[in-house]
């Protein structure tokens, strides 16, 4: 009975903080964010600009026409995977969690990089959601009030000892599905089942309840706050790990202190597959850095405007100290991000045509670079060993050039990290999900040495 009173109060706890996250950060969706007609805008490598009459223009509703790429933007933008706080959805295994309110930003903020990479390996980056156009400022809305209706409906509920609480469903939007060519259906496919890898549930291969049972190896608990180098490493485990078919021509590499070495990559890139068969593999890189000390550097701008300009860059793990953003993109000396500090109900994805929307954000939001935590992870995306190749010497010309300190930011380097004395992430897993010497690595990042987000 003391454990049953234990989690209904638990229970009651993450209704009140779904409750407070949404009054705190419905902004999120409701502000509107204003871009520059004078100054192009990039987003993961690609270029737009905004040409019209008047100093400013509202991007947040795109319902007025403007010359130039803002439609294209709009597609662009909103065809990205967006994943949120989520609520009710299956308890988290050793805790009585049922949300990720409060707590899981950086874990969302590392499955969007990892959901962009996996786009650019099956749809590329030229896709975008055909039915993007069909979102406007107005479903924010909606979301924001069906999602305070439900929350006010679900905690009295709680205090009614009701198990089903009854909230009017969601009118659906937007125009009947046109018909679609074969290219877009397979498309279609692959964008579904990208978001459904995604989906809270315990079998979900990057869902979070597969992420927090892999940062339990380096001493996470759900309801812990992870830092962006932390959840680095679990999304190479996740990665690792997952047996879907689809996902073994994928894998990943995280930097060794500020590190990358290049026939480490190589390596992982050409190992076998699961199925037995020689082949060349994906490779998604990320680097934990650090822009500065307690503040971010602002000599560091110019590198990750660099960065977020490349077309396999996959965006970067940062955001404000204690919030995590995830940055795709930049104008002037603001950076354009997606924020997950909106919690949603829990989507069903193994359902057949489970919806959509939730899953695509409606509105870019901006911040000034100076404001951004200086613990961070940067990611990118090589399809190929030639393409590593390439980006690692694109890349090295870009930190020369930017670099005002002694040291760049990190570095690629020739050879494996063995042969400069340090540990060698394993290629083939063993019994323990992290060696010795990453569990003091990630120990080491979640310590004073990152600011957690």
């Amino acid at each position: 009975m003391e454990a049953t009173g234990t989690d209904e109060v638990e229970k009651i706890k993450s209704k009140f903080m779904s409750a407070w996250h949404n009054m705190k950060y419905s902004w999120v969706l409701k502000t509107k964010t204003y871009f520059s007609r004078n100054s192009p805008v990039f987003l993961l490598g690609k270029c737009y600009h905004f040409k019209t009459e008047g100093e400013y223009r509202a991007l947040h509703s795109f319902h007025t026409e403007i010359s130039g790429n803002v439609e294209e933007f709009r597609k662009d933008f909103i065809s990205r995977i967006w994943l949120t706080y989520r609520e009710e959805f299956p308890q988290i295994k050793g805790s009585a969690l049922t949300t990720d309110c409060g707590w899981g930003c950086t874990l969302r903020t590392g499955q969007m990089l990892l959901a962009q990479g996996l786009m650019l390996h099956f749809l590329g980056r030229a896709w975008v959601w055909p039915e993007a156009l069909d979102m406007d400022s107005s479903d924010s809305e909606s979301w924001t009030s069906n999602t305070v209706r439900k929350l006010t409906a679900s905690f009295e509920a709680s205090l009614s000892a009701e198990r089903d609480p009854r909230v009017l469903p969601r009118p659906q939007r937007g125009p009947a599905r046109r018909s679609w060519d074969v290219t877009e259906m397979r498309n279609e496919v692959y964008h579904r089942k990208i978001i459904s890898w995604f989906g809270d549930s315990p079998l979900a291969a990057f869902g979070l309840h597969q992420l927090i049972e892999y940062g339990k190896k380096s001493g996470k608990m759900a309801g812990d706050w992870y830092g962006p180098a932390v959840v680095a490493h679990i999304l190479r485990k996740a990665v690792e790990e997952a047996r879907d078919p689809e996902l073994q021509g994928v894998t990943v590499y995280v930097a060794q202190d500020c590190t990358v070495y290049s026939s480490d990559v190589i390596d992982r890139q050409c190992s076998f597959m699961d199925s037995g068969k020689a082949g060349t593999k994906a490779v998604i890189i990320l680097v934990p850095v650090r822009l500065g000390g307690e503040r971010t550097n602002t000599d560091y701008l110019e590198f990750v405007k660099g960065i977020l300009s490349l077309e396999y860059c996959v965006g970067i793990i940062g955001g404000k100290p204690k919030q995590s953003y995830y940055f795709a993109g930049f104008q002037d000396d603001s950076l354009i991000y997606m924020d997950p500090h909106y919690c949603q109900s829990f989507v069903d994805v193994s359902i057949k045509d489970f919806p959509l929307e939730s899953f695509h954000c409606p509105s870019p939001k901006k911040m000034a670079f100076k404001k951004m935590d200086p613990s961070c992870t940067i990611g990118f995306y090589c399809r190929t060993v030639q393409d590593f190749e390439k980006a690692s010497e694109e890349i090295t010309k870009m930190l020369k050039s930017s670099s005002k300190e002694k040291y760049p930011l990190f570095t690629f380097v020739k050879g494996h990290s063995r042969d400069y004395d340090f540990a060698s992430s394993p290629l083939h897993e063993e019994n323990d999900l992290f060696s010795e010497e990453e569990k003091k690595r990630l120990k080491r990042f979640s310590a004073e040495e990152f600011v957690l987000l």
